[in-house]
């Protein structure tokens, strides 16, 4: 089993796979609470411009497709809360937006383009030593930040009016919760892929939600078993030789349909 770890890019892979989920984990015990699954999913896919911008024009594709997620999540926000328009239009209109801009701009760049689809499914040999340098770091700096705000944004997503009175803001813990959401979204799209990363997301926040007994107890959950979504992921697409980003997400896939059967059978014991 260590074999692998003689290898620079499963090292690679392991390291930036873990801090990524630890990071997908706790956001998305945010992101399930407040009814923002499609959120993460709409910020992938748009995304697509930032990455195509930037394979056309030769510009790093990380940074670019982050500072173009960022402007993809502030526009999901203004669109949500300062138009009559639902949020899940919102995040159709920017989601087909942003798609068709990448699209466009790919058709632009000549010949084929191996590592747009990297980014589309995932795949570990394409994750370099600035790739993890890139997703350590950010990552490193939004879960300090979430570390410092945890309780004023659990207070924004439970009670927005009870904040407001008590002196908090809470539109400014929204944006900065799209933020990030768009950072580390962006961050594991490397890992698992655009098409597939919202999974990452949700699913382990989904397992979490059947066993957890508090709020602290479904971040924990949730972080611990994305964690371990994306290790036992990338160990099994690597003894069995099959894409990497498809195999985390049918792990957790997996998980999920085991713990719905368990908690199922434990109720009809009880």
């Amino acid at each position: 089993m260590f074999e692998l770890f003689h290898y620079p890019f499963m090292i690679r892979a392991l390291v930036a796979g873990g801090i990524v989920a630890i990071l997908l984990g706790w956001l998305g015990s945010f992101i399930v609470t407040r009814n923002m699954s499609f959120v993460g999913d709409g910020i992938a896919h748009a995304s697509l411009a930032g990455i195509a911008l930037a394979l056309l024009v030769g510009w790093a594709t990380l940074p670019t497709a982050i500072v173009f997620a960022i402007i993809i999540a502030i526009g999901i926000y203004v669109l949500q809360h300062k138009t009559p328009i639902s949020s899940d239009m919102a995040i159709a209109i920017l989601f087909t937006t942003g798609l068709a801009i990448g699209v466009m701009l790919l058709h632009l760049s000549s010949g084929y383009q191996p590592e747009l689809m990297s980014y589309l499914f995932g795949n570990i040999l394409t994750v370099s030593t600035q790739d993890v340098i890139t997703i350590v770091s950010a990552s490193c700096i939004i879960l300090v930040l979430l570390a410092f705000t945890y309780h004023k944004i659990l207070f924004t997503t439970f009670d927005p009016d009870g904040a407001y009175l008590a002196g908090v803001t809470p539109w400014k813990y929204d944006i900065m919760l799209y933020i990030v959401t768009a950072i580390a979204v962006v961050l594991s799209i490397k890992i698992v892929g655009i098409v597939l990363v919202s999974a990452l997301l949700v699913t382990p926040s989904a397992i979490s939600k059947l066993f957890a007994t508090s709020f602290a107890s479904f971040t924990f959950f949730s972080v611990v078993l994305s964690f371990v979504t994306v290790f036992v992921g990338l160990l099994l697409s690597y003894y069995l030789n099959v894409p990497s980003g498809a195999t985390i997400i049918l792990t957790g896939t997996s998980m999920f349909i085991v713990s719905s059967i368990f908690v199922g059978i434990r109720k009809k014991l009880v």
